[in-house]
């Protein structure tokens, strides 16, 4: 749960010059209740403060029918007022800074009050009038809404106003706010911060809650436009009243299910037993320990940014604690805080505002011995200088650019004509503009303010963590320097940060290897996690990734899908089962056809090898271990060479043995039927048109050769394969083979009524069976497989009809010659 709150913030004024005459006052009247609690010391230059020393502890609308009263006494704010008047004596006691010029002060009590605070500034701007002072003077406002109030009334005149605590982003509009620098940085920052927070923990799902302001209206809408961009959405966005009704608070909580406004959000929250909120403070409340008394079992883990401290201001502890009853008479604002502190009545008291409490009168009198050692107040608490810091750095700005002034060189100033102003009759007009020059080092800290007069954002990020003792301890677990390169801006010590024990999500976010759905008609963090296609991974853990990203070519989701991998690489390899057996038989094939080769050479003078042409037989052995050896080239890793030679050794190996058991056809059909075909047919079969295959390769070879290529078009696995480069040339080839084939059986088939002894025409046509039966299969199972698959059934196709050829042809002729050696005779084989 996310909270944004608007606040209200100090003024803090500043004035130089001094009094130029008591006549002044003829031409002024003073209208209203005069009002002479303030902190004064003279100087060449005094410098004018308002601060919210009391406040109102209920917001209420005003009737007009009594004055509004502010009757809380705010210690803090005590210790900003006199952490303005250290500022100012630590410069004048400087040897280095405005030796010329002693600063003097003037501060006020705003009470927190718009209107108060209007009237405070204008005795500033227009001098006390007990003292009658009329002098030019330089305010400096730190509250977002008493700073346009005021920008609005005295903007006009040039006058500037430097705030401590205005965070609006509105007012660093220099067209409309043209004399306002600050110390805060603007909540411009604040807002990237914050959204840069919640999307770095993944907390999609917020609510944003705030007073109804104009200053909360405009942070909550710039919030709202920054976290959009990190995939933020608000589960709510809701406005409570400044006085908070039962029925106020009924819609909040409903909506659910600052300050001062969180006491009675929380106080519902509590009633109502709705625990385990994330709460996001924003700068306003995010280091209110008076919170955390009553309601720190609510606001443990809180997270919030806070502006930058510091570690410690050298000499601010002694200056506050240097505060005695002797001293503090003079004071109301002193006096005030030492009855209050002390419960007690100082004696001739000039503090009129415990005057109208009821139980003032029943305090005793101070003592006299009392001493601020001795108890906690938040006035000498110095662990957290946060606002007091930016007080501190404030006064300094304009410490720097008065000697910004004096240092000035007639000729080389900056104002018209190279002119300089004169820092002991200081225009405002020309003050500002030393002050958005100014660049100086603060306790080691470098200062510098941008085109809009804001200062470069810092926050520290606290978290609300209880000690053993049941205190809060604002611990820092991280920090936001815009100054920072992108992206680094931000930096967080999860470690040690302690957490309430709830998530602000609409949906949980995606895990790798799905992306969102958006779900139609909710909002952007309500989806659905849809899995990643095939062939696209997503390895981004949050509410980003509204599509997946698809892997290279090379690469291949694993099996969460949220990885790319390298695909497998695929082809017949020695090294897996399937080649080995092809391999195997292959050369198994070959050393059958050499075996039975050598038989036959062995045999060549039988009356049976002689009669069967032996010539022809010798060289259809010889190719028949050809091919099958032909088998070994289509495995292993392919390569070009590889390629170019495998499939014309295929072709040219099976034409030259189909031509030969073509040729032997022809010359028995010849020899027993020399009539019927004519004594020129076997010019058609010579050794000229044996040749063709040889020269369809070499054009093959010549014109587009097969090559590898890697076959990414699979899923996960990349096919290493020999591609045949010209489909013409690769079919040719085959088409070449199978009119062979076409011949021979024809031609078998006309011989098969020759005499049996001298006819081989029957286990020839049988052959030429078994080889169209293997070819034809093979055409469909080729085109339909892929990889290394169809690799095998191209080697498979080979060694089945090699073997067809092998056994059909020679088996008979092996059993004769080795197993029946009586039928090998020439009287047998001349019987018939």
């Amino acid at each position: 749960m996310a909270m944004l709150a608007a606040k209200l913030l100090m003024l803090l004024s500043l004035f130089g010059g001094k009094p130029s005459s008591a006549a002044a006052l003829d031409n002024c009247v003073f209208l209203g209740e005069e009002e002479k609690n303030s902190l004064y010391e003279d100087g060449d230059v005094v410098i004018g403060g308002l601060f919210p020393l009391h406040y109102s502890p209920v917001s209420s609308l005003p009737t007009y029918k009594t004055k509004p009263t502010a009757n809380i006494f705010s210690s803090r704010t005590l210790r900003w007022m006199q952490t303005m008047t250290f500022a100012i004596k630590e410069i004048n006691q400087r040897s280095d800074l405005l030796p010329q010029l002693k600063l003097g002060f003037h501060i006020r009590d705003s009470c927190d009050d718009i209107p108060v605070s209007l009237r405070a500034s204008l005795l500033l701007v227009n001098g006390q009038p007990e003292i009658g002072t009329k002098a030019e003077r330089v305010n400096r406002n730190a509250a977002s809404g008493l700073s346009m109030a005021l920008l609005r009334s005295l903007g006009s005149f040039h006058i500037p106003l430097v705030s401590y605590f205005a965070s609006c982003s509105c007012l660093s509009n220099q067209r409309d706010f043209p004399t306002f620098m600050r110390t805060m940085p603007s909540d411009a920052f604040q807002i990237k911060a914050l959204a840069q927070l919640v999307s770095y923990f993944g907390w999609t799902w917020v609510g944003v809650i705030g007073v109804e302001s104009d200053y909360a209206r405009f942070a909550i809408q710039l919030f709202l436009q920054e976290s959009v961009q990190y995939g933020v959405c608000a589960a709510f966005t809701h406005f409570y009243p400044v006085v908070l009704s039962q029925q106020a608070l009924d819609e909040l909580l409903d909506v659910i299910q600052v300050h001062l406004e969180m006491n009675g959000i929380l106080r519902e929250i509590r009633r109502q037993n709705i625990t385990g909120l994330q709460w996001i403070a924003s700068e306003a409340w995010s280091t209110a320990k008076s919170l955390w008394e009553e309601f720190g079992d609510l606001l443990t883990g809180t997270l919030g940014f806070a502006i930058r401290r510091a570690d410690v201001i050298p000499g601010l502890k002694q200056h506050l604690m240097s505060l005695r009853p002797s001293s503090i008479h003079k004071s109301a604002f002193l006096a005030e805080f030492w009855e209050e502190t002390f419960n007690c009545r100082l004696n001739g008291s000039v503090n009129s505002h415990s005057h109208m409490g009821d139980n003032y009168l029943d305090r005793l009198p101070c003592k006299g011995t009392e001493d601020l050692n001795d108890v906690y107040s938040a006035y000498s608490d110095v662990t957290q200088l946060r606002v007091s810091y930016n007080v501190y750095k404030a006064v300094y700005l304009v410490a720097h650019a008065l000697q910004d002034m004096s240092n000035c060189i007639v000729g080389q100033g900056p104002l018209p004509n190279g002119t300089c102003a004169d820092p002991k009759n200081v225009k405002p007009w020309q003050l500002i503009h030393y002050m958005k020059r100014a660049n100086f080092s603060a306790l080691g800290e470098k200062v510098n303010f941008d085109q809009n007069g804001d200062p470069i954002a810092y926050y520290d990020l606290l978290n609300w963590q209880r000690m053993p003792d049941g205190s809060l301890h604002l611990v820092k677990v991280g920090f936001y320097d815009d100054a920072s390169s992108a992206g680094r801006s931000l930096v967080i010590n999860d470690s040690v940060i302690h957490w309430p024990a709830s998530r602000s999500v609409c949906s949980d976010s995606c895990p790798p290897g799905s992306r969102i759905a958006r779900r139609k008609g909710e909002p952007i963090c309500c989806f659905d996690c849809v899995p990643c296609a095939e062939g696209e991974v997503s390895n981004t853990t949050g509410v980003l990734c509204y599509e997946c990203s698809r892997c290279s070519e090379e690469t291949w989701p694993n099996k969460g899908r949220a990885l790319c991998i390298p695909k497998t690489i695929e082809f017949l390899s020695y090294n897996e089962l399937m080649g080995v057996v092809l391999c195997v038989v292959s050369v198994l094939g070959a050393c059958i056809s050499l075996s039975i080769l050598a038989i036959f050479f062995t045999y060549k003078h039988t009356p049976l090898v002689r009669a069967n042409n032996m010539e022809l037989s010798f060289l259809l052995l010889v190719f028949l271990a050809v091919c099958f050896l032909v088998g070994l080239l289509f495995i292993g890793e392919p390569s070009d060479w590889l390629c170019r030679i495998r499939y014309p050794a295929f072709g040219i190996s099976f034409a030259l043995c189909i031509s030969c058991l073509l040729a032997k056809t022809v010359v028995v059909l010849m020899a027993f039927r020399s009539t019927l075909p004519g004594s020129n047919v076997m010019k058609w079969f010579g050794p000229n048109q044996q040749k063709a295959s040889v020269i369809i390769c070499v054009i093959w070879l010549l014109t587009s050769p097969p090559h590898v290529n890697n076959n990414t078009d699979y899923s996960a696995t990349i096919i290493i394969e020999c591609v045949t480069g010209s489909e013409v040339g690769f079919w040719c080839v085959l088409g070449y083979i199978g009119i062979l084939a076409c011949v021979c059986f024809l031609m078998a088939f006309l011989a098969r009524k020759l005499p049996d002894n001298f006819n081989e025409a029957k286990f020839i046509t049988f052959s030429m069976l078994i080889f169209f039966a293997v070819w034809i299969t093979f055409i469909p199972v080729y085109v339909s497989t892929a990889g290394k698959y169809t690799v095998a059934v191209h080697i498979f196709a080979i060694l089945a009809s090699a073997f067809g050829l092998l056994f059909c042809i020679f088996a008979p002729k092996c059993y004769v010659i080795i197993l029946k050696p009586e039928k090998n005779s020439k009287k047998i084989i001349i019987q018939r």
